[in-house]
């Protein structure tokens, strides 16, 4: 089967290869931890723009200034950028530095937390949604910022981390 290939800038054809790079999965998923991590610093700091979306359980205590929900709050921001790192260590040169089975270990992993994480949330938001399981009282308001927003973006990392560890995998096979 012949490979594909697009026009260059010099009317040239190159290969597809050279246009859509294979690394852009590493890549997504380091926006997507460093967009989730940025967003978890504001709220560490005390802003309150889609906290609302959250849950009370949660933001209620933040905003009264609990001491362990403020330093899990963080922890979370600092937690999102390391992935972001470690996303990165699977296309940068000094993610080199570890042994590949560790970083398609590490890929692996995320990749199925991230979609057990964001799969199960939406299934059982769905079940929630259309009445088959009970919703709390504090849950109900947010159940749609959740069903549509929240566990679907958990979901979207766990994509973006399964198709870079694919794709590490398939460059660096042997």
């Amino acid at each position: 089967m012949p490979k594909k290939a697009v026009v260059g800038r010099g009317g040239g054809l190159r290969p597809l290869e050279a246009v859509v790079s294979p690394s852009w999965p590493a890549y997504a998923a380091a926006v997507w931890a460093f967009l989730f991590g940025l967003l978890s610093l504001y709220w560490a700091v005390g802003g309150t723009w889609l906290s609302a979306t959250i849950g009370e359980a949660v933001t209620a205590p933040a905003l009264k200034g609990d001491p362990l929900v403020v330093a899990a709050v963080w922890a979370s921001a600092l937690g999102k950028f390391a992935v972001a790192v470690s996303a990165l260590a699977l296309v940068q040169r000094w993610g080199q530095a570890f042994p590949r089975w560790f970083l398609l270990s590490g890929g692996g992993l995320a990749a199925g937390l991230l979609v057990l994480y964001g799969g199960a949330g939406i299934l059982q938001q769905v079940l929630m949604a259309v009445g088959l399981v009970d919703v709390s009282d504090t849950f109900a308001p947010v159940l749609y910022w959740h069903l549509f927003l929240w566990s679907p973006y958990w979901l979207l990392g766990g994509v973006f981390f399964a198709l870079a560890a694919v794709q590490l995998a398939r460059c660096t096979r042997r």
